[in-house]
């Protein structure tokens, strides 16, 4: 066993439910993909979502497509951790597999917006059946050094209109006052120091002191 491994393995305790929120274009996509590379225990919570497959998509991997009809059918049913309609399309994380990728002491990487989290602390805290999220929960907003920076950075991405562009610095702006509800800030300026940042908050997470409890000698 390499040093790194054995230095994770032995920091490890009960698993962790790491919850990633970040205005669009700050990098959450990267910073999350990288972690999934280096730490591949973690299990990516596939959201659910009512829109059409997009070109190249599969089911299972990038979302589980359901009908309208199923997703509010789920809903009413109390199966979503948290569920939003955005541009007339429903999206949602269901709560089974996560619960079950939890009790087996796999960490779960949730990608969701900041409507998201707030349903999901919602959640846990007036549910009080939910002691093993409870336990699990952490939070990381991704930030754009500066919204001329996250505008700059959506220009070269070449994939929006000035007008759908001018929206999301918008909607990004009115996301950054959420940003004192997370548990952690990382301010993605530089990829690899922001990536640092994230990688620190999993490993030391690991290591708190009340994720040990259950493992320690009488």
């Amino acid at each position: 066993m390499s040093s790194d491994a054995h230095r994770q393995r032995s920091c490890e305790g009960e698993p962790i439910l790491l919850v990633v929120s970040a205005p669009s274009g700050a990098g959450k996509t990267t910073l999350c993909e990288r972690l999934r590379a280096e730490f591949p225990r973690i299990v990516y919570s596939v959201s659910c979502t009512t829109r059409a497959p997009r070109s190249g998509e599969q089911d299972g991997r990038d979302y589980h497509f359901l009908s309208e009809a199923e997703f509010l059918r789920r809903v009413a049913a109390g199966d979503f951790l948290e569920y939003a309609c955005v541009h007339g399309h429903y999206y949602g994380t269901l709560r089974g597999p996560v619960a079950v990728a939890l009790a087996d002491g796999r960490d779960v990487l949730m990608d969701i917006d900041v409507q998201g989290a707030t349903q999901i602390r919602s959640v846990i805290r007036g549910a009080p059946n939910e002691d093993l999220l409870r336990r699990a929960y952490v939070d990381v907003f991704i930030e754009p050094p500066s919204i001329d920076a996250l505008r700059a950075r959506l220009e070269k991405r070449g994939q929006d209109s000035p007008e759908t562009i001018a929206r999301r610095l918008t909607q990004a702006i009115e996301e950054m006052t959420h940003r004192d509800k997370y548990g952690y800030i990382i301010v993605n300026d530089v990829l690899e120091a922001a990536y640092d940042r994230l990688r620190a908050v999993f490993l030391a997470e690991h290591c708190r002191t009340e994720r040990h409890q259950k493992i320690r000698p009488d």
